[in-house]
């Protein structure tokens, strides 16, 4: 991870205190941005999105999906948690949590939209900083870069069906029109630059060309997304400073998912012998989530100042913390995973041949 990387929590907070200090001071130029909208989208915002996403999109080789049969276990474990059991478990849990539990020490008017914003959380899984993951945890960089592949092909047609169908469970009503724009100005339209920007570079310059390249555009990526959490805790300020309480309590169903999800993948890919280089990274797949193309999504179906996009906030703020806990534990419990039946007489019969 780059220095910048690590602490990408510690910025996060600064932006907190800047955004909030700054839409104090300046409500006027905070209000002038929110109303630059064009079909329900805000043009700032959607730069500085595309400033996030792109960078990201870039690392990633669709060729790569010719390669899921290599690891058909972990990319079947991984897109069920995905797929199946995440978006699922997250709404049960704002539901639970902020629905019901923590319903007396929210203000009322937003208890829908912060649900509504762990719902956008959940229902992409992470894109970019799962490579720093896997890497973190010697996982096997082919399965990774596969999984990411098929999970971003099927984001493009499954994301809008998933937000929508658990909004209208969760009795939020969604304008569909605003949703499948959001798909297709922050995933398709994103995918379409970012590949072509990979391939011009590749031919260009080859792989070394590249990694050039996306070590010039990573810090844009950071900094847009920084710049956009100021103007939403610019927006959120006066609220945040009357209940402070409201980001520890929207963490707690953020956290438990993660655990629950990494977690699961994990028993799960020992109990069909996958290798613990593949499991580690299915973990920490099923677990992460596309926070930036939350917030996206979030700002343009219910605006800047709303709990949804508050809520999707504070999945930027614990991501790098709670990641690497997570981290932690898959390296730290390698040799209990390797002793589990199935992946013993995996590598059994493997050793024979």
């Amino acid at each position: 991870m780059s220095l910048f990387e690590r602490f990408l929590t510690l910025w996060v907070a600064l932006c907190i205190v800047a955004g909030i200090a700054l839409g104090h001071w300046f409500p006027g130029l905070f209000h002038a941005i929110g109303a630059a909208e064009l079909a329900h989208v805000n043009l700032p915002v959607a730069v500085l999105i595309w400033l996030m996403i792109i960078p990201m999109l870039v690392k990633v080789d669709f060729a790569a999906i010719g390669k899921v049969r290599e690891h058909w276990r972990g990319i079947g474990v991984t897109l069920f948690i995905n797929w199946a059991v995440k978006p699922f478990s997250m709404a049960l849990l704002g539901w639970l949590f902020i629905g019901y539990l923590f319903r007396p020490w929210l203000p009322a008017d937003q208890i829908d939209s912060y649900i509504a914003g762990l719902i956008l959380l959940a229902a992409a899984p992470c894109t970019a900083m799962v490579f720093v993951w896997s890497n973190l945890s010697d996982g096997e960089p082919d399965f990774t870069l596969t999984q990411v592949a098929l999970n971003d092909t099927i984001m493009v047609f499954a994301f809008a069906p998933i937000v929508g169908l658990l909004l209208g469970l969760s009795a939020i009503s969604v304008p569909w029109e605003t949703l499948l724009l959001s798909v297709g100005l922050y995933i398709v339209v994103p995918v379409l630059l970012a590949q072509v920007i990979r391939r011009r570079a590749l031919a260009s310059s080859g792989m070394a060309g590249l990694t050039v390249l996306l070590s010039r555009l990573q810090p844009i990526s950071l900094v847009a997304l920084l710049t956009t959490l100021v103007l939403l805790f610019g927006f959120q300020g006066e609220q945040i400073i009357s209940q402070p309480l409201i980001i520890a309590l929207l963490a707690v169903p953020i956290l438990i998912q993660v655990y629950f999800n990494s977690g699961l993948a994990y028993l799960l890919n020992r109990a069909t012998g996958e290798a613990h280089c593949v499991a580690a990274p299915s973990a920490l797949i099923g677990a992460s989530n596309f926070f930036e193309l939350a917030v996206a999504a979030a700002i343009s179906l219910f605006g800047f100042s709303s709990g949804a996009a508050l809520a999707t906030v504070v999945g930027v703020l614990i991501e790098v913390p709670v990641m690497l806990s997570v981290v932690k534990i898959v390296n730290a419990s390698k040799g209990w995973y390797e002793e589990g039946a199935a992946v013993a007489s995996r590598d059994a019969k493997a050793s024979k041949t």
